[in-house]
């Protein structure tokens, strides 16, 4: 395999083991809001995009969308650490980036400004970046450009599209909401309702409610997630998991819960929506991170300030 054109180690961060970590990786444009820089790239070019870049290094670029999820994944790193300062089960961060080393001083700039622990920054110039993430041991992808992202669900790495959006930075802990079918589960169900409508799921749900639910998209990212969740009890864990699925409790919610039972996943708390609005529920739980697969759920979260991301 070739070699990324370069990857910077940041020497200022505690570098992370990655057969144990639970390492994401997140695109410039998913961590810090670059939709002016992007445009000037569609428009005038990569040379006028990389003067300009150059031209503001030393100038912080705003906040993004997955921003505020990759400060309150090293507030997690932190209290784990305050526990057992041996733990090798943290989460490492590694940013991916289209950008030359040149134009991409601007983005180790604004990290350290932030303060964000970034461990490795990697500037590739391959049109498919993605076929890095498996060598650097990547379990979650995160980026604003949608073919980027169906290039890592087809390579196995569970992966989500972030729009870019205003986001209020909520409060620790670490909150993260899936969706069901789709994302945490496999979309067997969704297909059965597109065939045979709501009758037809809810008859299918009963019929098969002691044979767990197939894998989805997310839930290796989310069973790590899980993993690190019972290092604490349950009122001193500094990670949240939510299921906010449009299933209803009454017909296909038994099946849900013991697929997550059967998986060993905890889940703080569990929202069966019956097809309602999820808006008003996310509002309410304030996540870092909110993962569907339906865009009209994505517009619904973006509408009350959630951070989401979209699993196509």
């Amino acid at each position: 395999m070739a070699e990324p054109e370069s990857t910077i180690i940041n020497t200022n961060v505690k570098q992370k083991d990655p057969s144990t970590a639970l390492v994401i990786a997140v695109t410039t444009r998913a961590i810090f809001n670059l939709e002016e820089e992007h445009k000037l790239y569609l428009e005038k070019g990569k040379e006028e995009y990389t003067r300009h870049q150059q031209a503001n290094q030393d100038k912080p670029l705003p906040p993004g969308t997955a921003f505020a999820f990759i400060q309150a994944v090293q507030y997690v790193n932190e209290k784990i650490l305050e526990r057992n300062p041996a733990e090798r089960d943290l989460f490492d961060i590694v940013v991916l980036s289209n950008n030359s080393p040149e134009s991409g001083v601007r983005i180790i700039n604004s990290a350290k400004h932030y303060g964000l622990e970034i461990s490795k920054f990697c500037f590739v110039s391959d049109e498919d970046s993605t076929q890095y993430l498996k060598s650097h041991g990547v379990k979650l992808f995160l980026s604003a450009d949608r073919t980027d992202v169906c290039n890592a669900l087809r390579r196995g790495v569970s992966a989500a599209l972030v729009f870019q959006q205003e986001v209020q930075a909520p409060s620790t802990p670490l909150r993260v909401v899936f969706d069901g079918d789709a994302v945490l589960f496999s979309s067997e169900t969704d297909q059965i309702f597109q065939e045979q409508g709501l009758e037809g799921a809810v008859q299918y749900e009963r019929a098969m409610e002691a044979v767990p639910i197939g894998e989805g998209p997310l839930k290796a990212f989310a069973m790590h997630l899980g993993k690190m969740r019972k290092k604490f009890s349950q009122e001193k864990s500094p990670i949240r998991t939510y299921l906010v699925t449009a299933r209803s409790g009454r017909d296909m919610g038994i099946r849900a819960i013991k697929t997550l039972r059967e998986w060993g996943l905890p889940i703080d708390e569990a929202f069966f929506m019956d097809g309602a609005p999820k808006g008003p529920i996310l509002s309410q739980i304030q996540p870092h991170i909110f993962f569907d697969d339906g865009l009209h759920n994505i517009q619904g979260a973006q509408n009350v300030g959630v951070p989401s991301a979209w699993v196509p």
